[in-house]
């Protein structure tokens, strides 16, 4: 169940909600498109969970699953922008109503403590693509149990942690404002409301389409804020959309959770507007001393951005548990997004240091972060890489 994104949840909406819950648990339906209104399938050999979930209307939804996340193919009937979502298509990790993803899941089916060691190597990453027109957010939703559950849990108890990273129209998170937070490299307007359990929502004040954090970052915030408690446990990670009206041709492109302390490897989409170009920039890969060397490849480029990749190799004959890379921009391009790193800058000089968990490099061993960048497609960039 998604809670109510209301501007004031009432009792008739929460009662919808709660019976379309009851029904989640049906059996997943074969692979292909999806229809059902609680239909689910498994991708990537069942690490993850398809599924359709239209709880908060009659009319039809049908969504395809892909090898990396799903579309939604059709998305009839409309919502009060005041009142709840019709549906939450999606995609997760974890047990959501009895129905767990089963390869190598950690979660499944007694969830991880956020207190643990386990937790705090949890990470996630999503890209998503957008329509031209309806009313929707598109967000994680991330539950929370007060207590050690088991496959057969419900509804959780404890919290609904929501990471809003794009939205329409003028659909708001249930409760009200609370302040504000800088969390994986980005600016968030945080929400607080009830529903039965403790729903805090965090709303990206710059839309973006792809996203790429570890899990515990926001939790802290959560608990910080006294919404949450360490001794609670994570039961499942989710990734989708909330629409109210329409929503045909929402789409995960790809999302991915990593359990071992790292981050998922498969960089985010490039976000709208779509590359019209294909680049023709190759891959740069100047020496850099101090034990590491840095590779700069533009992946896609549209008039006025780029996205590109850059691979930090550790090139001497020891571990090394810290990098950062440096370099210039050429003709005034700038940083809009970054993940797997954090960028410094200044005029058209740029650092970007290591994210907490892809620091520690084996001799030899490699790592990648990437960019979306406002401007030209640049070439011919020569980065600095320094090891701590």
């Amino acid at each position: 169940m998604r809670a109510l994104r209301a501007l004031a949840a009432t009792a008739a909406a929460s009662l919808l909600a709660a019976a379309g819950l009851a029904l989640t648990s049906q059996p997943a339906t074969a692979a292909g498109q999806i229809c059902e209104q609680y239909g689910s399938t498994t991708i990537q050999g069942g690490r993850y969970v398809v599924q359709n979930n239209r709880w908060g209307t009659s009319a039809t939804q049908c969504i395809t699953p892909t090898s990396s996340g799903f579309t939604v193919d059709q998305a009839d009937g409309t919502s009060s922008t005041s009142g709840a979502p019709k549906s939450y298509p999606s995609v997760y990790y974890g047990c959501h109503y009895g129905n767990c993803s089963p390869s190598g899941d950690i979660l499944s089916p007694n969830g991880v403590q956020t207190s643990s060691s386990a937790f705090a190597g949890i990470s996630t990453s999503v890209s998503m693509t957008y329509p031209g027109s309806g009313t929707y957010d598109a967000s994680y939703d991330i539950w929370f149990n007060k207590s050690q559950p088991n496959a057969k849990t419900g509804q959780n108890d404890g919290a609904e942690l929501m990471v809003w990273l794009n939205h329409t129209g003028s659909i708001q998170p249930i409760g009200s404002k609370v302040g504000t937070a800088s969390i994986a490299g980005a600016t968030w307007d945080v929400w607080f409301g009830t529903s039965g359990w403790n729903v805090i929502s965090y709303v990206r004040q710059q839309p973006t389409s792809s996203a790429s954090f570890a899990v515990k970052s926001f939790w802290d915030d959560v608990v910080a804020r006294g919404y949450g408690s360490t001794s609670w446990w994570l039961t499942s990670i989710q990734a989708g959309f909330e629409p109210w009206i329409g929503g045909a041709g929402l789409a995960v492109t790809n999302f991915s959770v990593t359990t071992n302390g790292t981050q998922p490897t498969q960089p985010p989409t490039t976000p709208t507007p779509t590359p019209t170009t294909t680049p023709t920039q190759q891959p740069t890969t100047p020496p850099s001393g101090n034990g590491c060397t840095a590779a700069l490849k533009v992946d896609s480029q549209w008039q006025g951005g780029f996205q590109a990749t850059v691979t930090v190799t550790n090139a001497g004959s020891s571990s090394i548990n810290g990098w950062a890379t440096s370099w210039a921009f050429p003709s005034g391009q700038s940083i809009q997004s970054l993940w797997n790193g954090t960028a410094t800058t200044s005029g058209s000089n740029v650092s970007v240091r290591n994210a907490p968990y892809n620091g520690s490099l084996p001799a030899k061993g490699s790592t990648t972060y990437g960019f979306v960048g406002n401007g030209n497609a640049p070439s011919g960039i020569a980065l600095a890489c320094a090891t701590s």
